[in-house]
């Protein structure tokens, strides 16, 4: 699972996910990408998911990139604990994703299985995505 090797603070505040990303809404090391149509919160757990669809497909033949790390903890208290008492423990790690943002990318294979390969790793994310080119977002 992802997850940052050491961080300076425990605990984050919640933040907000307004309008469109600026960073990382473009396809840099292949040729394929998915993008995000929706804002979320992407779980390390989901990412894995779809990275391991993917890879799955294409059978060791091209590259995946994943453009987005889980760098946000999340936390929760226990269940049936009273208010107050403080935040939470860190339960899991979200990545902040914003319409626009390139999440995957790919490489070294034929559109068609790349094409399926993102749609079958679309599936195990909580948002719509859509499948792009390079050409695509350079015009």
């Amino acid at each position: 699972m992802l997850m940052p090797k050491r961080v300076k603070y425990r605990r984050v505040q919640r933040g907000r996910m307004k309008g469109k990303a600026t960073r990382g809404n473009k396809v840099t090391y292949g040729e394929y990408g998915m993008v995000a149509l929706e804002p979320a919160w992407i779980t390390s757990n989901q990412i894995e998911a779809a990275r391991v669809a993917m890879t799955r497909y294409i059978k060791r033949g091209g590259n995946v990139w994943i453009k987005i790390f889980p760098d946000k903890p999340v936390t929760e208290k226990p269940a049936e604990t009273r208010m107050g008492s403080g935040k939470g423990s860190p339960e899991y790690w979200v990545a902040v994703v914003k319409p626009g943002r390139v999440l995957f990318e790919m490489d070294g294979i034929a559109e068609a299985d790349a094409r399926e390969a993102m749609r079958l790793a679309g599936h195990k994310l909580p948002i719509k995505t859509k499948f792009v080119t390079k050409a695509d977002l350079e015009g």
